[in-house]
């Protein structure tokens, strides 16, 4: 039976990755409040202050701007450098991980199946369908992969769907009819009992998020993403020495953003047909998150390689990040609980959700520091790393 390696014989872990992925789900957790955790169920605003209306929308729109599809991509991205550190360690050892890392991606998708009993847009259950490109790819040289991985970024299917429509003004994309599924989740987030969310969330939920993450260009997003993330590790990237690379992928990121959002924009203004503006809104709107992504990236390498006083408070999200598995998952639990009929069904503005998120995330923030004076892995990667090396 293979054993993991010993820690002579590894690669260290990344205190920069921990901090990285801690903050990822730190922004996750603070729009799935505001989100009521895929709940859109809100007071009446109507008589609410002024500089309340103001505040919701300001956090509304500010958290997405930061956050949306963003804290997802760094998330997608140490996804697949933790695969490559995994592989690679093996390697090392004389040992092919490819397999074993298929019953991996088995064990992520149970762990998935029961985060999904409690909420509906969890992303474990996509990771651990999308994870199997990594095996696919991973003994493919660094050039193939750079090119596959553009590819995917860039959308081909809504470049496909752009020429057909250019052309063919008869022409309509696919489209899911997602609508059903997510009306029957909303029927048992608001007066539904827990074993009415636990079976609609675990079909009707699943196919809506899946959904989701097709119309929006998430899967081929997510598979490019953990090819990056593979290619991190491959190289090195995430070391003090690579900083000057990542100034130049901020400038280049910053350099791109712009112009392309002022073009998402304006485009609307000029072309009417819906089967032309869906995938480009998809094909552009990916590619501008990608560079917010690297924009924050690039930040917090900066940032915690280079400012003393920063690199103390960013160091602060270790322990978080170590726990991101479970903090993801308790995060579903616990907002599941808080705003849906079978638990509190609390009726909060967007202001008011917002310190609850913030609440949630410093208690997990003060399990996570306590835990980790007695133990070296968090409940759930515990649980998934013996599940990995059972046999």
């Amino acid at each position: 039976m293979n054993t993991p390696l010993t820690n002579a014989n590894r690669h260290a872990r990344v205190d920069v990755a921990d901090v990285l992925r801690g903050f990822a789900v730190m922004a996750i957790i603070l729009l799935h409040s505001i989100e009521h955790f895929n709940f859109y169920s809100f007071p009446d605003t109507y008589g609410q202050p002024a500089w309340l209306n103001f505040t919701d929308k300001a956090i509304w729109n500010g958290l997405f701007f930061a956050f949306g599809s963003k804290a997802y991509g760094i998330f997608a991205l140490l996804f697949g450098f933790s695969f490559f550190i995994q592989d690679d360690n093996q390697r090392m050892r004389g040992r092919d991980f490819r397999l074993r890392f298929c019953w991996r991606l088995l064990c992520l998708f149970i762990i998935g199946q029961f985060d999904a009993i409690f909420f509906t847009g969890e992303i474990l259950v996509l990771y651990a369908l999308v994870g199997f490109v990594l095996v696919l790819t991973c003994r493919l040289s660094t050039r193939l992969l750079v090119i596959i991985g553009t590819l995917l970024i860039l959308q081909p299917i809504c470049i496909y769907q752009m020429i057909r429509a250019g052309l063919d003004p008869a022409y309509e994309i696919l489209k899911i009819e997602s609508g059903p599924y997510w009306g029957a989740t909303y029927a048992a987030q608001s007066g539904g009992s827990f074993l009415d969310i636990v079976k609609v969330n675990l079909w009707e939920g699943q196919l809506a998020s899946l959904a989701w993450a097709w119309e929006h260009g998430r899967l081929l997003q997510t598979a490019a993403l953990f090819i990056f993330g593979m290619l991190i590790g491959r190289s090195g990237w995430f070391g003090r020495e690579y900083l000057s690379k990542w100034g130049k992928i901020l400038a280049a990121a910053i350099l791109l953003y712009f112009p392309l959002t002022g073009i998402i924009n304006l485009v609307p203004a000029y072309v009417e047909n819906p089967n032309f503006l869906t995938p480009f809104e998809i094909f552009a709107g990916s590619i501008a998150n990608l560079c917010l992504m690297l924009m924050w990236v690039a930040g917090i390498l900066f940032a915690y390689y280079h400012t003393t006083t920063l690199s103390a408070k960013l160091a602060l999200l270790i322990p978080y990040g170590r726990m991101s598995m479970t903090n993801y998952v308790t995060q579903g639990i616990i907002g599941s609980a808080l705003y849906y009929n079978w638990g509190l069904h609390l009726q909060m503005g967007i202001t008011g959700s917002l310190l609850i998120g913030i609440a949630i995330f410093l208690v997990q923030w003060g399990a996570c520091r306590w835990w980790f004076k007695t133990h070296t892995h968090g409940p759930l990667e515990y649980v998934w790393k013996k599940a990995t090396w059972i046999w």
